[in-house]
């Protein structure tokens, strides 16, 4: 996987780490020339350090965010996380963008525009972890018994249905073979029922046969 991540403090070196670890090939970027001399010297593997502004297009485009498969914004700034993961996803079409959001009022303007967002250090901690970034439709667990997954895929900003008004679990076509069974929200996860409604930035907890996820992965991209 290839990740790009704007902010280079301690949780953005953190999650530069855990995915360099992992194998993964990551850009960091970071406006402060210190910062971004230090994790040039500091991380391992396979990396490239940019100074620059994340919420300019130009730097986005020397991290090589157009081959990335994840965006990252871990800023102490909300509106220059809203912004860098705007343009990640507007203008650069990232698949995935997922952004730390230091004050919980902000969190409904991130999820109104379909951005992933977590509000806590921990929180972005246990999401890594348990590899929730490695993918469009993560494996929040390895229940790998027999063929049978638990995922947890992003509700994206629908295009055929109404975003303020949401989906029911009920009506997403998920194909035979796998189901809904929890939704985890900004400040709450809660077992699912067919009446349960899902808005974009919700993640729903999907139980499937492992051969069925990329189908998992186009329901949800095609709502």
């Amino acid at each position: 996987m290839y990740i790009v991540i704007v902010g280079g403090g301690k949780v953005g070196e953190y999650l530069a780490n855990v995915l360099l670890q992992s194998g993964n090939d990551v850009a960091i970027i970071d406006e402060n020339l210190q910062t971004a001399d230090r994790l040039s010297v500091t991380l391992e593997g396979r990396y490239l350090v940019i100074h620059g502004d994340g919420c300019d297009s130009k730097y986005q485009e020397d991290a090589g965010i157009r081959k990335a498969d994840i965006f990252v914004a871990t800023t102490g700034q909300d509106d220059d996380n809203l912004v860098s993961c705007e343009i990640a996803q507007r203008v650069f079409n990232v698949p995935r963008c997922i952004a730390r959001v230091n004050s919980p009022k902000n969190l409904r303007i991130f999820r109104e525009v379909g951005i992933e967002c977590v509000s806590s250090t921990t929180l972005i901690a246990n999401l890594i972890e348990e590899e929730a970034l490695l993918g469009s439709v993560s494996i929040a667990s390895s229940l790998s018994h027999g063929n049978v997954m638990l995922s947890e895929v992003a509700v994206p900003r629908m295009k055929y249905h109404n975003n303020e008004l949401g989906i029911a679990v009920e009506d997403v076509p998920l194909p035979e073979g796998s189901l809904i069974a929890a939704v985890s929200t900004p400040d709450d996860v809660e077992v699912a029922t067919p009446g349960t409604l899902l808005y974009p930035g919700d993640k729903a907890i999907v139980v499937a046969d492992s051969n069925i996820i990329d189908e998992v992965r186009l329901v949800f991209k095609t709502l």
